[in-house]
């Protein structure tokens, strides 16, 4: 009789649960993810300097001194982050050796100067953001300089909206007039950078600006640079047998030139905060292509052409006859005629298949006599 009792006991037990007495191990991933994301109201202006492997090199504030190396936060995913490009930092912002930071926006980039393989490449590589100057810097001679690269370097600045200035090295070897006479009517600046040229004037150019250098490998952007800065102590090669020059930057970086005094640090942006000149010495380019510029694009950099190409007839690529018979550039006159002419050539250069400018049959300045 007691087994009996007992036995019921367990069963009534068994029928009293409910499922508020069951408890089930949660599943792997099951745990509820907030939405709900930092605001990173703390986070401290920067600017990049150096990109390697997955590692950013920011300066605090724009200030060569309070140098941090950061990651990308995970909430950015694969948003691209490049040199030059102004950022909020997080984390251990001490600089100590080992420790990281964390970037965890980017800011709207004011310019981009921006490439592709080759003009059929859909994908777009940033060189270099928020860059103020194009320093385009070519040799007169060993290697040959090419109009080629520099129309292209030209029409990337013009879209990407940097100033650009040629910079011609190697002075000593070759006069410079019948090469830069292909650029004059597009009213572009052009500076000697030699090894026995006094740098005055390039400085002055640079002083208060973030400029961004390229050219081929071989002319002589690192040998500039190490002349701009002494302590950057960038490495320099000899140009080939084959007058073609050897890969000796690898890596983007920029670099503080010194502080323009007349420059305030309070309120102002990352990377102009406390009036440091930077400039941006970047890996030998032995192709510039522009896959991703449209004609308007260039003219569209010029203000006294912008309204022209207005009555322009819809689908006109601004090359004249044969091909654009009513393109309205045709009816200007004087200057503009002549400035619009040498747009024309630029956008011929960009536009029609021009040999790329390691190839031996891209147009070159002669030798001087």
């Amino acid at each position: 009789m007691a087994a009996v009792n007992a036995s019921a006991h367990r069963r009534r037990a068994a029928a009293s649960y409910d499922e508020s007495d069951v408890r089930v191990r949660p599943g792997k991933g099951s745990r509820p993810r907030t939405k709900t994301r930092p605001s990173h109201d703390d986070a401290a202006d920067a600017m990049v300097v150096s990109v390697d492997r997955g590692r950013w090199g920011c300066v605090i504030d724009g200030d060569p001194h309070r140098r941090v190396v950061a990651m990308r936060a995970r909430e950015l995913g694969r948003t691209p982050v490049v040199v030059g490009d102004r950022v909020g930092v997080v984390g251990d912002l001490t600089g100590r050796k080992d420790s990281l930071a964390r970037i965890v926006r980017v800011a709207e980039r004011s310019t981009v100067l921006r490439r592709t393989a080759d003009d059929t490449d859909p994908y777009e590589r940033i060189v270099v953001a928020n860059a103020d100057q194009l320093l385009i810097v070519t040799a007169l001679a060993d290697p040959p300089p090419r109009t080629g690269f520099v129309e292209r370097a030209l029409a990337a600045a013009y879209v990407g909206g940097l100033a650009p200035i040629l910079c011609l090295t190697k002075s000593d070897l070759a006069d410079p007039a019948e090469f830069t006479a292909a650029f004059a009517d597009l009213d572009l600046p052009v500076v000697m950078a030699g090894r026995d040229d006094d740098l005055t004037e390039v400085t002055a150019m640079l002083a208060g600006k973030i400029t961004a250098l390229v050219g081929h490998s071989g002319v002589g952007k690192s040998t500039l640079v190490n002349r701009l800065v002494p302590e950057a102590d960038r490495a320099t090669g000899e140009v080939s047998g084959v007058g073609k020059g050897r890969h000796t930057s690898t890596q983007s970086v920029a670099l503080p030139l010194g502080r323009t005094e007349e420059h305030s640090p309070a309120g102002r942006v990352a990377g102009e905060a406390t009036g440091y000149d930077w400039v941006v010495d970047t890996p030998g380019i032995r192709s510039f292509g522009l896959a991703h510029v449209e004609p308007d694009d260039i003219v569209d950099a010029f203000a006294d052409l912008r309204d022209t190409i207005d009555e322009c007839p819809r689908g006109c690529t601004h090359l004249g006859p044969p091909a654009d018979p009513e393109c309205a550039l045709d009816a200007l006159t004087g200057h503009s005629r002549r400035r619009a002419m040498a747009v024309r050539r630029l956008l011929i250069a960009v536009t029609s298949g021009t040999p790329a400018p390691d190839d031996p049959e891209s147009p070159a300045a002669p030798p001087a006599g």
